[in-house]
């Protein structure tokens, strides 16, 4: 059952603990509030204000547990604290290991600081958790995505508009990567795994695919340099770093260019005008 007054008074004090600066927000010259808003909890949890506030009022139906994974990931609480979560609002948390979606609180804070900077947090199976506003802007808003398109490794395979934000002389390279890749996944996490339900269904629905499986092709890496086509601005050449969380298998990618180069106006240019690559 869920215990209205004691979820009520843990999302409180969660929220209050966090400080605009720790979530990417700017704090204000008149703000007296202690910690976070309800509007801000709310919207860094991707729902309604009044949603929120009823929680916190001991209002509302019993909250699911993709609102309640949402809220654990907007007000960055740790793996116990959302576990503490769930069990509050009644329902039994998943179990720990790789391959959950929970992205760290440690993570999520370097993400928060680059609001300037492509940035992405990704599973291993290439699905986008959360992405910075340039991000967002570069590659489209991966939070429109659902079911196993969410991975970029089967978007490649079975949609062909995904790969138009890719220079057309990388698609080889990538088809054989994406396989290799997700080969390798199978390899650690096993049959009737996620990753093995992703090569059933693309050896299903892919001759390309089925063609690159049969190679048992391994040990390919992404280059460091990615050119991305995008359909406002066109070619963009980024570095990539990567910052893995080893508790979670999520991998932290930052895009940079060049400073002075044509790539890197192309981004400041971006800033501005937003999000233009359909999901």
């Amino acid at each position: 059952m869920i215990d209205r007054a004691a979820l009520a008074d843990f999302l409180r004090t969660r929220r209050e603990a966090l400080q605009p600066e720790d979530v990417g927000l700017p704090r204000g010259a008149r703000r007296r509030t202690r910690g976070l808003r309800r509007e801000e909890a709310a919207a860094l949890s991707h729902m309604s204000t009044d949603y929120y506030a009823r929680l916190e009022r001991e209002r509302g139906p019993q909250p699911s547990e993709q609102m309640l994974a949402s809220i654990a990931q907007g007000l960055h609480l740790s793996r116990a604290e959302r576990d503490h979560l769930f069990h509050l609002a009644g329902h039994v948390p998943s179990e720990h290991g790789l391959g959950g979606e929970h992205i760290s609180p440690g993570l999520l804070r370097v993400l928060d600081r680059l609001d300037d900077t492509p940035a992405e947090v990704v599973t291993e199976l290439g699905e986008t958790l959360r992405q910075s506003r340039l991000g967002l802007a570069l590659m489209g808003d991966a939070a429109l995505r659902r079911g196993p398109m969410r991975s970029l490794g089967y978007r490649w395979f079975v949609d062909p508009a995904s790969r138009s934000l890719y220079l057309p002389d990388d698609h080889a390279f990538l088809s054989r990567l994406f396989a290799s890749g997700l080969r390798e996944i199978v390899g650690r996490r096993g049959p009737g795994s996620r990753a093995a339900g992703l090569a059933e269904d693309l050896l299903r629905r892919s001759e390309e695919f089925r063609e690159l499986w049969a190679r048992h092709e391994v040990g390919l890496r992404p280059a460091d340099t990615k050119h991305f086509l995008h359909p406002t601005v066109g070619e963009i050449e980024v570095h990539c770093q990567t910052l893995i969380d080893p508790g979670t298998s999520h991998s932290l990618l930052v895009y940079t260019a060049a400073p002075g180069s044509e790539s890197a106006e192309k981004l400041r240019l971006l800033a501005v005008v937003g999000p233009t690559v359909p999901a």
